[in-house]
């Protein structure tokens, strides 16, 4: 097999934990993991979203994904990370429990999602991956933010500006 058929058959994911369940995204979306930072909260936006957080001269917005998937709240521990994603062309920060690991899954080991999920809809996610015995869910990045939310960062943003 050629390096380029290895390519298409396998998908390479950042698998995370929220509460109990594994969750994955995407390699290509992830651009890094950061430890929990100094996040400075802004008024008026919605209750998922912590704040921006200042990388590198870059403030970048920072969405609690416990909150944003109505999931109870937890106390950060040193496991917390933010992970720094692209979403259309600016960069968000997810903050998750745990990342557990980079993962390659072979494409025929991924299952279009099911209507329901964890309590998620399939609006959200990509699909199932099968890895070993475990069942990792798949999310779509690009659409953790709908409806109203790009309404929220456009405020946030409009926020930052001024």
């Amino acid at each position: 097999m050629t390096t380029s058929q290895t390519a298409i058959s396998e998908q390479q994911f950042v698998v995370f934990r929220l509460a109990e369940e594994e969750f994955a995204l995407g390699i290509t979306k992830v651009r890094e993991i950061i430890k929990v930072t100094e996040i400075t909260r802004l008024p008026h936006v919605a209750k998922y979203i912590e704040g921006v957080t200042n990388l590198r001269g870059e403030v970048i917005p920072v969405v609690n994904l416990r909150k944003r998937f109505g999931l109870e709240e937890e106390e950060e521990t040193q496991d917390t990370r933010i992970i720094i994603v692209d979403i259309d062309s600016s960069k968000v920060g997810f903050i998750v429990d745990e990342v557990k690991e980079v993962l390659r899954v072979p494409s025929d080991a991924i299952d279009p999602p099911p209507s329901n999920v964890a309590g998620l809809s399939s609006t959200y996610l990509e699909g199932i991956a099968k890895h070993d015995d475990r069942l990792l869910i798949l999310l779509h990045i690009d659409r953790i933010m709908l409806e109203n939310e790009p309404l929220e960062f456009s405020k946030l943003e409009k926020h930052l500006n001024n």
